[in-house]
């Protein structure tokens, strides 16, 4: 899931309105990477926890050359999983139904205006067209046989 497709699946929760929840989306985003960059860990219950890592320099090794390479001290950001979203993934806990979007608030109805009716369409004549009578059944006898 990509970031469109997440703030589309918030949607429905802020009134069918994509710019709200993307506005939410960048806020959850931005404050979460705010707290990171203070040094801060930024831990969510049941979720996981975000915290900023200083790496050490240490030494490598280029893969294409084989030659040894130094790599500088780097800071790194991680998520750590928390339980309950392990034991989710792993199938050992199952998830409660998905909340719903709080239904639409109904717009109250406008005052219903009073139409005076139209007077009804003059009748159309019909011909009535006579009824054929059904042809009469031709009786066939059947010739007896002489033998």
């Amino acid at each position: 899931m990509n970031k469109a497709q997440f703030i589309a699946a918030l949607a429905p929760h802020f009134n069918d309105s994509k710019k709200e929840a993307a506005h939410a989306v960048e806020i959850v985003f931005d404050t979460i990477t705010r707290t990171m960059s203070k040094g801060e860990d930024v831990m969510i219950n049941d979720f996981g926890k975000f915290k900023k890592v200083d790496r050490k320099a240490r030494m490598g090794r280029n893969p294409f050359t084989g030659e040894t390479i130094k790599i500088k001290a780097s800071k790194k950001a991680r998520f750590l999983p928390a339980k309950g979203l392990k034991d989710v993934i792993s199938g050992e806990r199952k998830l409660g139904p998905a909340p719903k979007p709080e239904p639409k608030p109904v717009a109250k109805k406008a005052a219903v205006k009073k139409v005076a009716k139209k007077k009804p369409a003059a009748k159309k004549t019909v011909k009535k067209v006579a009824k054929r009578k059904p042809a009469a059944k031709k009786v066939v006898k059947k010739a007896a046989k002489k033998r």
